[in-house]
């Protein structure tokens, strides 16, 4: 019979607290008459205790078994305790107050909380819960630890005494249960009651405060601690470097570690692990080397925290060293240190490595270390691996938790989400902030923000790493207004944002749809919080002044910026392009090869944009060669279409079709559609119609590639085939998109298209435009009548490019503001050449700024002269063109995906 078998069967008799009277007087008569322990028995070894113990020839004596009792336990033999505890009861040796504190001290460090509630009754039975503190506290000790808070509560407000112990056993438990709060409300109690806290009580209201970050809170029991002379505990300033660590203030937690007068190996751990929180990975490093003089033997959590830091700074070769150690020391059965080690090697791009440890360690693998190969296969692009090892795991009944579908969830295959999102529903972790925001952030990039937000409401408890998740999404959808209220909401909620939250709601605004003070606002917001100066921050900045026509400002706030990582570069270097600052762009890249910032695809796609909008067509050709040759990038299809396009300005279709011929994989839609619309402007019919029927062949019902042609065949007098291009086009049900431009007047946009009377003021826009064209023809203005592509009398045609959608834009922002009020327009095709001369014209004579975006770039009008140098009208009157880069201004963030690839020569 086991010893708890013997113990419930003696705590549920009879005579479990019920002695007869002859009983008592054969007890009281041991107590004088029994053998004396021997003097020279060594009481410190268990064994030593009980072979004495064992000749008494009646052991019923409460004193001697409460000896042994003891012995036991603090050693920490719990079965000998439960034993000895059994067999004290069979020979009807009467319990006292010290023989259930300690059994129940024991109980709860099993845990067993079927026997605690046994030993409960019992001391019910006797009055021991209410009359002695020792027994009430131990019974609180047991139920916390049995998980049981609110029993452990219920016999704590019912103990007419207690006693500092008592309290701290009550918080103690609050906190590892996570019952943060009423940690510090029972603190404040204690206190207010009189009771005076032992270093143990500081260091579980700092535990709890630490989880909280509550700083505030933290610093007033710091405080409290020096008060009543507990500060330099050693435990105590462990746990006050954790707070501090935890709630952002490593510089306060070095201060108290350097305060210290004696350390042990918790508290270079934690110091270690606060240095590591908080981003300071090389300094952690620093202080386990000198930590190497100070102490001995390193610990398991010391070799988990130090091959943390080898993980995050991919330090492979310190990692082995640290492997090798815990192979020496005996620490390869430990889990947290072989999974630790298994990330180091796959975080440094040794899966191979990793793998071999978790097969090393079949039979004694947990979800941690299954999650840990999951997350170092998808880290090191093996997905199908990833995929299989998730599928086994379950295989092994190994349940995953909220980090492996979150691991899981990162893998970029459209597959997967839904498949994940099943499980995810049927082991009920929905609704878990974790798994809920990588659900959020997987759907973005493949659903609706629709979609996202259904999951997003699911989510409780939302913290600020999902609202951010919610507003990336808005801002990958160009859904400014959405990011906004989404915002809103989130400062209504009291959710202090930080810098991502903030960066996001940035990206939003510089869709084409958000108006162009909505960004200004958040600059404010940051300002506010003090999170402009961070990086991503002052990166979303840079990206969206210039993507909403502020190249200054964007300027400004990067030259303002002390410390630059690869996308500050790339935001800068892409604005300059887009804006058509060749130069600059070209300057700016090479400040950051200088730098020795690592470059990427995008920041040689930026230059050669920047490169292709101002034809130089050598320098183009020179980067594209370097990203080949010097740094090992293979090319994407951007880049060929940004050659293409690049060859197509200066005319070179020859070396454009040779480039597409030599590419390592079969041309896409944006590569034809850029050499259609080169044939269109050299008027090369029979290559145009090549690349119209490869770019049918892949996007039939893309209506771009219908009007290129037909403008094609329109362009050579060839009206038949451009009537039979259209016939097909309405056959096939293919819709041609309107020519569409919008102007943000007094926080209202307005939104105009060709021929349109639908506006209020339409009346004195026309009479505005009839105006402005009877002044440029005295200034010599003469209507370009070439870019109507339309079969009908010149009269017809001056009046269809007089009626376009950016000039009747223009007519409404010259009524509707102030003199020498900057103008800016966006439009979703191409501005035809005769608009853009009218916009030169009209900002001489009106004195006006005038930023126009088109599909393809910005346009800075002013004082008669446009940023393009007017070598984009030159280009098109010489037969040169400008590509529609939709896709590619995608990549920087130019253009809502609303916006379909498409380029027309007419509005």
């Amino acid at each position: 019979m086991t010893p708890r078998a013997a113990m419930s069967g003696l705590l549920r008799g009879k005579g479990a607290v019920s002695f007869a009277p002859e009983r008592v007087r054969r007890f009281l008569a041991t107590i004088a008459s029994s053998a004396r322990v021997e003097d020279d028995v060594d009481l410190r070894y268990p064994r030593g205790a009980r072979h004495p113990f064992d000749k008494i020839p009646r052991r019923d004596s409460a004193v001697g078994s409460n000896h042994v009792l003891f012995d036991y336990a603090r050693r920490g033999m719990v079965r000998e305790v439960l034993d000895q505890f059994s067999t004290a009861r069979r020979c009807g040796v009467p319990v006292d107050g010290a023989t259930l504190s300690c059994v129940l001290k024991v109980c709860g460090s099993v845990p067993d909380r079927v026997l605690g509630e046994q030993l409960h009754c019992l001391c019910t039975k006797g009055g021991y819960d209410q009359g002695v503190v020792s027994v009430g506290t131990s019974l609180v000790d047991m139920y916390m630890k049995c998980y049981r808070v609110c029993e452990g509560k219920e016999v704590f407000e019912g103990m007419p005494k207690k006693n500092v112990v008592t309290w701290t056993s009550l918080l103690t438990g609050c906190a590892q249960a996570g019952m943060h709060s009423e940690v510090m409300a029972f603190f404040f109690r204690m206190r207010a009651e009189g009771i005076w806290p032992n270093p143990f009580t500081f260091a579980s209201v700092l535990s709890a405060i630490a989880s909280q970050g509550a700083l505030d809170l933290g610093q007033r029991v710091h405080a409290q601690s020096v008060k009543f002379g507990c500060h330099s505990t050693v435990f105590v300033c462990n746990s006050l470097m954790n707070m501090y660590a935890k709630c952002g203030l490593v510089e306060d937690a070095k201060a108290v570690f350097n305060w210290m007068e004696t350390r042990d190996m918790v508290s270079w751990n934690t110091l270690m692990a606060g240095l590591e929180l908080n981003g300071c990975e090389q300094e952690a490093l620093q202080l386990f080397h000198e930590s190497r003089i100070s102490i001995g033997k390193l610990t398991q959590s010391t070799y988990a925290t130090v091959i943390k830091l080898c993980a995050i700074l991919k330090q492979l070769a310190l990692a082995r060293q640290l492997h090798s150690c815990v192979l020496k020391h005996g620490f390869q059965l430990i889990g947290n240190v072989m999974t630790a080690i298994m990330d180091a090697y796959s975080k440094c791009g040794e899966l191979a490595d990793a793998l071999n440890i978790f097969l090393s360690t079949m039979g004694s693998q947990n979800v941690v270390s299954w999650t840990a190969i999951i997350s170092g296969c998808i880290q090191n692009g093996d997905i199908p691996l990833a995929v299989v090892l998730f599928s086994r795991m379950r295989q092994d009944s190994v349940e995953p938790n909220e980090f492996t579908y979150s691991a899981m969830l990162k893998a970029s295959l459209p597959i997967l989400p839904p498949q994940i999102h099943a499980q995810v529903i049927k082991t009920n972790y929905q609704h878990n902030p974790t798994v809920g925001t990588a659900l959020l952030s997987s759907y973005s990039n493949f659903s609706s923000p629709e979609e996202a937000l259904s999951i997003f409401e699911m989510i409780e408890q939302k913290d600020v790493v999902a609202w951010s998740a919610m507003l990336s999404c808005y801002a990958q959808a160009g859904d400014c207004a959405g990011a906004t209220h989404l915002f809103t909401k989130m400062a209504i909620q009291g959710m202090k944002p930080n810098e991502f939250t903030i960066s996001s709601a940035i990206d939003a605004c510089a869709s084409p749809s958000a108006g162009v003070d909505q960004g200004r606002q958040f600059h404010a917001i940051s300002i506010k919080y003090r999170y402009h100066d961070t990086i991503c921050v002052s990166s979303a900045l840079v990206s969206m002044y210039s993507r909403k026509g502020n190249i200054e400002s964007a300027q400004t706030i990067f030259g303002r910026q002390t410390d630059r990582d690869m996308v500050s570069w790339n935001s800068m270097i892409s604005g300059y392009a887009q804006h058509g600052y060749s130069m600059k762009a070209i300057e700016t890249f090479r400040q950051m090869e200088a730098s020795g910032i690592q470059m990427d695809g995008v920041t040689f796609l930026s230059v050669i944009m920047g490169c292709t909008h101002n034809g130089l067509v050598v320098e183009g050709q020179q980067y594209f060669d370097s990203m080949v040759k010097e740094y090992k990038i293979s090319p994407t299809m951007d880049h060929y279409a940004c050659m293409v396009d690049l060859y197509s300005r200066a005319g070179k279709l020859d070396e454009a079709m040779n480039l597409i011929k030599d590419m390592p994989f079969s041309a896409g839609a944006m590569v034809w559609r850029t050499l259609l619309s080169a044939c269109k402007v050299h008027k090369n019919v029979e290559l145009g119609k090549f690349a119209a029927d490869k770019l049918l062949s892949l996007e039939p019902h893309d209506s771009a590639t219908y009007v290129l042609l037909s403008n094609i065949y329109a362009a050579a007098g060839k009206w038949k085939e451009r009537d039979e291009v259209r016939k097909l086009m309405d056959s096939r049900k293919v819709k041609k998109e309107a020519g569409r431009s919008w102007i943000q007047i007094k926080n209202k946009v307005h939104s105009f298209i060709a021929f349109d009377k639908s506006h209020p003021m339409s009346d004195q826009i026309y009479a505005k435009l009839q105006a402005i064209t009877t002044r440029l023809k005295q200034e010599g203005y003469s209507p370009n009548t070439s870019f109507v592509l339309h079969d009908t009398p010149e009269d017809q045609k001056e009046a269809m490019l007089v009626t376009h959608s950016e000039r009747l834009a223009l007519a409404f922002g010259l009524i509707a503001t102030p003199l020498g009020t900057p103008l800016q327009i966006v439009k979703n095709l191409r501005v035809c050449g005769d608009c853009h001369m009218v916009m030169k014209m009209v900002s001489m004579i009106e004195d006006r700024e005038i930023i126009m975006r088109d599909c393809s770039r910005f346009h800075h009008f002013n004082a008669g002269a446009c940023s393009c140098g007017s070598l984009w009208v030159d280009m098109g009157r010489q037969g040169k063109f400008d590509v529609n880069n939709q896709r590619l201004f995608t990549l920087y963030g130019m253009i809502s995906i609303s916006f379909k690839h498409v380029l027309m020569f007419v509005s």
